[in-house]
């Protein structure tokens, strides 16, 4: 196929106390978090930890707790990775409950993977790809903007959009009011759609990284590798200087809010050429540029068959959608299935969507408590999975086995066995007062002699 790419998905997690008699919470976000991540303060001595799954753990700015996944060059894995990290987060919230029950503080913790509090307080999940140096990428990356801001039609997690003054309704993705540029190497005084800041944490002479800032962050495991196959796609097409269609639009952030608002697909966006198109039409067009350069090239023939089922997933879901029959995909396609659930409450109970009993089931969705929906749906069969429990289980530990997260993992797994101290990053990993830093420049390299014999000398010396 073409050529093999590190992918990775980062997710901030929101943090709240809930008060279990009712009454103020006894515990606001700051030290909900800071409860949450004791553990791991006690053990790294800070609360930012690489694991011996190759990800990292950390307590983000503005009390978010955040899961950077591993190097992935395998969808499954990347999915399975990103599950992971949900089981971690969730494991460090059972604790502090347990904690907090333990003292007879009567709150308890919820955490949620959405991107919005009830503050109004927005927090992200980002995509990082992987891609071969071009000296014409910020010009080629103007080609995908259309595709990003068109994307939450397949991949958006759906929200209830409650606007002061107006009516609440049901939109495809709370993201896309927070984006304000298309293209930005700028993390605070803007949010773009990508960050074009280049920090490839690899060999800057070789490869750069793509981040994207766009997407939402998925309950559906199906839905993540959605969104990460067809993006991983259109980059294989800019790193291969294929012709991207042309779809310029003339206000790209009024373009994805329009299209957040319609979930049919077929709001009037406007081209700089003129032209009127929609969200079917820009994936539409995309699926079949990506379909026809993978033919023509062999990559095709070549899919492994999580991407050859989430490809064929792009094409169902556009059709669906196109036919009026969005649940036709409700199991797969995140927002489909949140909408679904919130409808049928809404036959049952006659709430209108700003009924505060919505907005609960909404968070209730999010949940990655016991309290959530989420794992319940996949049990009952109303949410598909991509990846198994078992594969998630085994990827709470173990990294990926073919990239630079396996060098990474295993060496901070035998640090961990022989009680070691260890700093580590994404492209380096060190054993203070044993060995200096090791560059591990390569995110593709499964294998380090330099590392191999700093574990064996720590076995040595056992």
């Amino acid at each position: 196929m073409s050529t093999r790419r590190v992918m990775g998905i980062e997710t901030e997690y929101g943090v709240t106390c809930a008060a279990i008699n009712g009454g103020e919470p006894p515990l606001d976000a700051d030290a909900a978090a800071e409860l949450m991540f004791a553990p791991v303060n006690v053990e790294r001595h800070s609360t930012s930890a690489f694991l011996k799954n190759g990800g990292r753990l950390y307590l983000d700015v503005g009390s978010h707790p955040e899961y950077a996944s591993a190097e992935c060059d395998s969808i499954t894995d990347l999915v399975a990775q990103d599950a992971a990290g949900q089981e971690l987060v969730a494991r460090l919230t059972r604790a502090a409950n347990a904690n907090l029950a333990a003292r007879g503080v009567a709150g308890k913790l919820h955490v949620f993977r959405n991107n919005e509090d009830s503050a109004g307080h927005s927090f992200g999940c980002h995509e990082n790809y992987m891609l071969r140096r071009r000296s014409d990428f910020k010009v080629r990356i103007n080609r995908l903007v259309p595709f990003f801001v068109s994307r939450q039609l397949v991949a958006g997690s759906g929200f209830i959009h409650r606007v002061a003054g107006g009516a609440a309704r049901f939109e495809l993705s709370s993201r896309s009011y927070e984006m304000w540029e298309a293209l930005s190497s700028a993390t605070t005084r803007s949010r773009p759609m990508i960050n074009t800041r280049d920090e490839p944490h690899g060999d800057a002479a070789k490869v750069r990284r793509m981040h994207v800032i766009v997407g939402d962050s998925n309950v559906s495991t199906v839905t993540t590798g959605l969104k990460v196959a067809i993006t991983e796609a259109m980059v294989t097409m800019l790193e291969e200087g294929a012709i991207i269609p042309d779809l310029e639009l003339t206000d790209s952030m009024a373009a994805i809010r329009r299209i957040s608002a319609d979930p049919t697909g077929t709001a009037k966006i406007e081209r700089t050429d003129g032209a009127d198109t929609t969200a079917l039409d820009i994936q539409r067009t995309m699926r079949d540029a990506v379909g026809r350069y993978y033919d023509r090239h062999g990559y095709t023939a070549e899919l492994d068959t999580t991407r050859r089922h989430l490809f064929d997933l792009w094409t169902r879901a556009l059709d669906a959608i196109a036919d009026g029959h969005p649940e036709r995909v409700e199991t797969e396609i995140d927002w489909v299935a949140k909408r679904r659930l919130l409808e049928r409450y809404r036959a049952r109970s006659g709430a209108d969507w700003d009924d505060p009993r919505l907005a609960r089931l909404e968070l209730a969705y999010h949940d990655i408590t016991e309290d959530g929906l989420g794992a319940r749906m996949e049990a009952g069969g109303l949410l598909a999975r991509l990846v198994t429990p078992e594969q998630v289980r085994i990827a709470v530990t173990t990294p990926p086995q073919t990239t630079r997260a396996k060098v990474r993992g295993d060496l901070i797994a035998a640090a961990e066995r022989h009680h070691r101290d260890i700093k580590a990053d994404w492209a380096k990993v060190e054993l203070p007062g044993i060995a200096t830093a090791i560059s591990l420049p390569d995110p593709l390299a499964a294998a380090d002699a330099s590392v191999d014999a700093l574990i064996a000398q720590m076995a040595a010396a056992a």
